[in-house]
């Protein structure tokens, strides 16, 4: 490959910088890219169960571990209160999850699945195994990657705490 393939030429006056890697070479593109897609297949299989995909998320997470206060489902999802506040706002608009302020700490609101919430648990189990036959990897191929995915995030978080 000829350095022009690889990278633009460097604008005037930048004589002696580094390059500028293209666009399809960088890690951060290929992965919000990623992400783009993975958000798009799972549309079709979420439309039906009236989820989008961040409630999705936010619903798994409430599966497993309920009630949870805002700042445990927020650590589990990657995402801030400021965040997360709107979206719990609209599941419980929806009928899928309660909030409250937690007895024993005033300062904390717990969150947990309505009997609606729960009854689409198993509406909702299908949806993995739905999205698995769209994505073109095999199960090894699947388990490295989320690896690989699982480390870097682990990895990214504990250098921007």
């Amino acid at each position: 490959m000829t350095t022009k393939e690889t990278t633009r030429a460097s604008p005037a006056g930048a004589a002696g910088t580094a390059p500028t890697p293209r666009l399809d070479q960088q890690l951060c593109f290929a992965l919000y890219s990623a992400s783009g897609l993975m958000t798009k297949l799972y549309r079709p299989l979420l439309d039906p169960l009236g989820l989008t995909y961040p409630q999705y998320l936010a619903m798994l997470a409430l599966w497993e571990r309920a009630p949870s206060t805002v700042g445990e489902l927020g650590e589990a999802l990657g995402l801030d209160s400021a965040t997360l506040t709107p979206l719990l706002k609209r599941m419980e608009a929806g009928g899928l999850v309660t909030r409250r302020r937690d007895p024993e700490d005033e300062r904390r609101v717990l969150v947990e699945p309505t009997a609606t919430g729960q009854a689409l648990r198993a509406r909702a189990a299908d949806v993995s195994a739905g999205l698995a036959c769209k994505v073109p990897l095999d199960p090894d191929e699947a388990r490295t990657l989320h690896r690989a995915l699982t480390r870097l995030v682990r990895d990214l978080r504990e250098t921007t705490d």
